[in-house]
């Protein structure tokens, strides 16, 4: 018998100020999904998160969890003990293996003989010895190796990185994560998708990573004004059925302006004096008005901005060197810009990279070498510390403070509050002040006040932080027409294979590779000249271990089995997909099922998941084997 639905949540509603981040909504979670969860910046993602962490309560609503169910939570600003170090808040969990372990160094270190014996038990009676090569291995990865370091002298980023740490070391039933990716460098992201595809853990999780999703996500839901629309499968679909729904949207809409028309002319020609009927029809109008009035197209960005004119010099870097102690940044690098150069700079975390930007910026001098500027260049740095904003400044006197007008061409311009409504501050979210900004709605506001200085070179660090979809598409729209030079750090895969069509790579100690292609580019070369290198390795140690053994003579093709096998299988998987939509079609809807209904079709689920799979895998092995005769 299948485990029950892990989470079963009904009509949720919570409101903030008057204000609806969502009502009545409904969803489940099942074993071995894989949710994301996006909206909007201010939507109610992250609240959504607290109430179910029951850090916030609910205003109305159920949520329902399975009995003795495992939930970890990786929270932006996860609650550590600032006094302990960095291995000490790792293993500062509840987990009783992860307890096993943190008694077990206890003992190792006070020696005492009765303690340690205690300690060696309960590590054998948890399995921690496991746990504790684990430890090691995800600390690695994270780049979690300062382990004496006090936490209350770490940096955000590296909170999360602890946090996250510690939820998969206690490797949960149901695992929430808000915005995993944020502050971790592209081998941590490229890791940490891996790791989560590859498991068979539950998640839940509010991401923005377009690759993430697409890579990891099972399905995807979207708060949208206060609802809950399910999207299953992965980005691309969500993209597809989005674009479908959009169209069928416009085309409602096409058809209620034609009845609007036909009820306001009828409307104009009733007399004062109406009956029953009459006032029902005019009620009717009113409501298809309102509903005509609250429509809101997707925003798109399409500005031919026009900047001044680059000259034939751009920026010249010549034996750039830096250091802070023995940590060394640069070391005589040298690069020249040319016009409508789009630069991606990649590299682990402490490489240097931000620290590269402030050289270029004139926020920090070089050890030694020379920094050119064109004498026509005007820069504008997007840095991750932001903008100091005042509190009490309405958004559109932030941005009015830079200008009133960017130029466009064509003798054409865009007002302030023109380009705040294409980057979705609407007329009342122009006028509320700063201080009421949700993180992501500042990160805007800043990027916002670069843009209206009309720059010609573009320096961004880290611009999607906190971004949601919606601006990010925007974000990208506008950087896709810019004709100005840009040099971008991000940790947005997706974002920097549209933007940057050549690399700039941080490898550590100083040196930066030039690359002349796409981030997918180099990363699938990177891959292939390791496990190049793995394969050589692995080659190099078999001889003279064992002699070599003359080849057999491989078959040349299937046996008529295995093509039978093959033949079945294809059909096979045919009907278990389309027994799972099936299933997964009656599962959206948990709000109108009885808890025994939900507990029914995900025991089919599952059994249904585990044939496909079982199916799929041993398809692939046979049409991989008969490729492989075949060549």
């Amino acid at each position: 018998m299948a485990e029950a639905p892990y989470l079963v949540v009904r009509k949720l509603s919570k409101r903030f100020d008057d204000k609806p981040l969502f009502e009545d909504i409904a969803f489940a979670l099942h074993p071995g999904d894989k949710v994301a969860l996006v909206a909007r910046n201010g939507s109610g993602k992250t609240t959504l998160i607290r109430v179910l962490a029951g850090l916030e309560p609910p205003d109305s609503g159920e949520i329902e969890w399975a009995r003795n169910l495992r939930v970890g939570y990786v929270f932006q600003e996860p609650p550590l003990n600032p006094a302990h170090s960095v291995r000490e808040a790792i293993l500062d969990s509840d987990h009783p293996g992860l307890q096993a372990l943190r008694a077990f160094e206890s003992a190792q270190q006070t020696q005492n003989s009765a303690a340690l014996e205690a300690a060696f038990a309960a590590m054998e009676a948890h399995q921690a010895w496991d746990l504790q090569q684990e430890l090691q291995r995800i600390m690695s990865q994270l780049q979690l190796d300062q382990l004496s370091q006090p936490v209350q002298y770490l940096s955000g980023g590296q909170r999360r990185r602890i946090g996250l740490a510690r939820a998969l070391l206690e490797a949960p039933d149901l695992l929430i994560l808000d915005e995993p990716t944020n502050h971790l460098d592209l081998d941590m992201i490229e890791w940490l998708e891996q790791t989560l595809s590859r498991s068979r853990q539950t998640l839940l999780m509010v991401t923005h990573d377009r690759y993430f999703l697409e890579a990891v996500c099972s399905q995807i839901l979207e708060l949208d004004q206060g609802t809950l629309q399910k999207y299953p499968g992965n980005f691309s679909v969500y993209l597809e059925e989005k674009a479908a729904r959009a169209v069928q949207a416009e085309r409602l809409r096409e058809a209620e302006l034609n009845l609007y028309r036909q009820e306001l002319a009828w409307v104009r020609k009733q007399p004062r004096a109406r009956g029953t009927k009459s006032r029902a029809r005019v009620e009717a109008f009113g409501e298809l008005a309102e509903r005509l009035d609250d429509y809101s197209p997707e925003q798109s960005l399409q500005l031919e901005v026009q900047m001044q004119r680059l000259g034939g010099k751009v920026l010249e870097i010549e034996g750039l060197s830096k250091a802070f102690g023995e940590q060394i940044i640069l070391k005589n690098f040298s690069h020249t810009f040319s016009r409508g150069d789009r630069i991606g700079i990649i590299g682990r975390n402490g490489t240097g990279k931000s620290t590269f930007l402030n050289l270029l910026a004139g926020l920090e001098a070089p050890d030694s070498g020379q920094i050119d500027w064109g004498e026509t260049i005007k820069v504008a740095y997007y840095r991750q510390q932001g903008l100091q904003l005042k509190d009490q400044l309405k958004a559109i006197e932030v941005v009015r403070e830079v200008a009133e007008y960017l130029p466009l061409k064509k003798g054409r311009s865009i007002s302030a509050s023109q380009l705040m409504e294409r980057f979705l501050f609407n007329g009342a979210a122009q006028h509320r002040q700063v201080g009421t900004l949700s993180g992501g709605e500042k990160r805007r506001l800043y990027l916002l006040t670069l843009l209206m200085g009309n720059p010609n070179f573009l320096i961004l660090d880290e611009p999607t932080n906190d971004f949601d979809i919606q601006t990010l598409q925007i974000l990208e729209s506008f950087l896709m027409e810019y004709p100005g030079c840009l040099l971008l750090v991000s940790h947005d895969r997706y974002l920097m294979d549209k933007i940057a069509d050549h690399l700039l790579v941080f490898t550590g100690q100083g040196e930066v590779t030039y690359y002349p292609g796409t981030y997918s580019s180099w990363w699938d070369e990177n891959q292939q000249l390791q496990q190049a290198e793995k394969t050589a390795s692995a080659d190099k140690k078999a001889v003279g271990e064992a002699p070599a053994k003359a080849p057999k003579t491989p078959p040349k093709k299937l046996s008529w089995k295995e093509e039978r096998e093959l033949e079945s299988l294809e059909s096979r998987i045919e009907d278990l997909q389309a027994q799972k939509s099936a299933l997964e079609a009656q599962l959206a809807a948990p709000e109108n099922q009885s808890l025994e209904a939900i507990q029914s079709l995900s025991s089919q689920y599952a059994d249904v998941e585990t044939e496909l799979l079982t199916a799929e895998s041993r398809w692939l092995e046979l049409a991989e084997k008969q490729e492989a005769l075949q060549t």
